[in-house]
């Protein structure tokens, strides 16, 4: 709750109107403060592929009154099956619904990415200041206050200013020192994009491994619509370079790597040139020593991105939301100390989600070899015909992000 001590109410300003950076502004504007978000996109950047919450990610939004809207909006995937050349399931592993234990490799909360952004915008447009079409292209700062420079020319003094600009975060960049690198790289590489849905496109996730560490993935989020991913172990200058060259440069370097994996890449490949939405990217984590210097602080993937195979990516962001929200409330007269609470307070959380992700385990998920696909197969499929993924799930003590126990909330749920 907001420290009312006679503290002024702060100008905030937030870089990058993601999923972050809207929930940022739930709570502070809730704690009186005066909060202005800007997005380099046009309109609201209500796209990208399917993402779930997990464990405090789930608490989180239950605390902001949202879990309702959620459920509205989840997308029906039941589970994800291991699939051979010919499409038969060789093991499924269902989503726990039990209520209870920990989430499966399918959470129950399973939601478009866009869903969840336009949720967090309705909940928060009405005392918030949206700015779209404009980015922090710098700033300066002093004691007093932080300066920003906008892409359209202008300047803005406020209080604080909060990067919450994505994985290749520019505000981040501006306040590290120059050269270095804040991704620990785990030599994986993942595209996505949407393609029409047929009639075997089913609510169970596919996923088709191919030999060469490749690995294919299939998943329907709407009566039309099908999701596919490709990922890939490779460590290599131009798998690491592709990301940042043109679409179309990229979409041929992602279907010469797949040409010969079968199942059915021809039909993946065909949508991939003609999709809407294409995103591709290197797997990274996050990981700089400070999240904060004077009164430049950074949130979400900008501070501390898990990766998709944490599984926390986004119930990181909305929990370092709600954290970094909670002790701005309660010191707004003393941000020093505001942002030391937010880091020792957070940290731990985010070292557990982090730590989730172990490259050698993911490597025996990308094999090699046909002979270790069948292996991997095999075991998978004894363990489910056992029902011990199920039954680890559900009496499991810990969701991925261990017992750290979210804080009190950072504002009375109806202040504004």
């Amino acid at each position: 709750m907001a420290d009312r001590s006679g503290a002024r109410p702060l100008r905030v300003l937030v870089a990058g109107g993601g999923i972050a950076g809207q929930a940022l502004a739930f709570w502070l504007t809730r704690g009186g403060h005066r909060v202005t978000v800007v997005e380099r996109f046009p309109v609201l950047r209500a796209t990208g592929a399917q993402v779930d919450l997990r464990g405090q990610g789930i608490e989180a939004v239950e605390r902001m009154g949202l879990l309702d809207a959620v459920r509205g909006k989840l997308v029906d995937e039941a589970g994800v099956a291991f699939v051979d050349a010919r499409g038969r399931a060789k093991a499924t592993i269902m989503a726990n619904t039990s209520g209870r234990g920990r989430q499966s490799l399918t959470s129950e909360y399973e939601i478009m990415r866009g869903d969840l952004v336009r949720i967090l915008h309705d909940a928060s447009k009405d005392d918030t200041e949206y700015v779209f079409g404009v980015s922090v292209d710098g700033f300066e700062q002093d004691e007093q206050k932080v300066v920003a420079h906008f892409s359209d020319g202008s300047s803005g003094e406020f209080d604080l200013l909060v990067g919450a600009d994505g994985q290749g975060s520019r505000i981040r960049r501006a306040m590290l020192p120059a050269g270095f690198d804040p991704y620990w790289r785990l030599g994986i590489h993942m595209a996505y994009w949407f393609i029409p849905r047929t009639a075997s496109d089913g609510n169970i996730r596919d996923t088709y491994m191919v030999p060469g560490g490749r690995q294919i993935m299939r998943r329907s989020h709407n009566p039309t619509e099908t999701q596919v991913y490709f990922v890939m172990r490779e460590e290599s200058e131009e798998a690491s370079a592709i990301h940042r060259k043109p679409v179309e440069r990229q979409r041929e370097f992602w279907a010469s790597r797949f040409r010969d994996a079968g199942w059915q890449t021809e039909r993946f490949v065909d949508g991939m040139r003609t999709s809407p939405f294409f995103y591709s990217q290197e797997i990274v984590q996050v990981r700089i020593d400070t999240w904060s210097t004077g009164r430049v602080v950074l949130a979400g993937d900008a501070a501390h991105c898990a990766s998709p195979y944490s599984g926390m990516g986004v119930s990181g962001g909305l929990v370092g939301a709600h954290v970094l929200a909670g002790e701005i409330n309660r010191h707004p007269g003393d941000l020093p100390t505001a942002l030391a609470n937010y880091d020792s307070a957070l940290r731990p959380f985010i070292d557990e989600i982090q730590g989730e992700v172990n490259p050698r385990l993911l490597r025996l998920g990308m094999p090699m070899t046909q002979r270790a696909i069948d292996a991997f197969q095999a075991a998978t499929a004894l363990a489910s015909f056992l029902r011990v993924p199920d039954l680890a799930a559900r009496f499991s003590k810990e969701d991925r992000g261990g017992g750290w126990q979210l804080p009190e909330n950072p504002a009375p749920i109806n202040a504004v």
